[in-house]
């Protein structure tokens, strides 16, 4: 699927590098790194990173959204799936990211409170790329080959 003509686009890249048995860091071009494995060490796995993205997508949004009205008194959120193995190979359902937030009293606060439910529609709707592309389906290749120096 390609993007819509006139819509902005952002190439985004993150380079992975093997740092131990099982273990690797990926790093994006600003110099931000995570740390993650297979799951035998604290280190997050490749799932944990996909909630992570979801819940983490989300809760950007939901701070821009949000934020616009009152900022939170509290902020939690929790995504969390079921990792499968069926005939459609390996994949996680039950996708669910829930927000347990809160807001201060006040008229502020109240229009906060009233906007969330429609704010994490358009969040899943239209918002979050994490989610967007999730819920898409858009396929990815995984191919051989040398990686440009930088």
């Amino acid at each position: 699927m390609s993007a819509t003509p006139g819509t902005p686009q952002t190439p985004t890249t993150v380079e992975v590098r093997k740092v131990g048995v099982h273990r690797f860091v990926a790093t994006n071009a600003r110099g931000g790194s995570v740390a993650m494995g297979e799951g035998n060490d604290p280190d997050l796995t490749p799932v944990e990173l996909l909630l992570a993205a979801l819940a983490g997508c989300a809760s950007i949004d939901l701070d821009y959204l949000a934020g616009k009205r009152a900022d939170f008194e509290t902020f939690a959120a929790r995504a969390q799936g079921t990792k499968v193995r069926d005939e459609q190979g390996n994949h996680v359902v039950g996708l669910r990211v829930t927000f347990d937030v809160t807001f201060p009293e006040g008229e502020a606060g109240d229009a906060a409170r009233e906007m969330l439910p429609s704010a994490l529609q358009r969040i899943q709707d239209r918002l979050c790329p994490v989610g967007r592309t999730v819920t898409l389906g858009e396929p990815v290749s995984y191919v051989a080959g040398s990686l440009p120096e930088e």
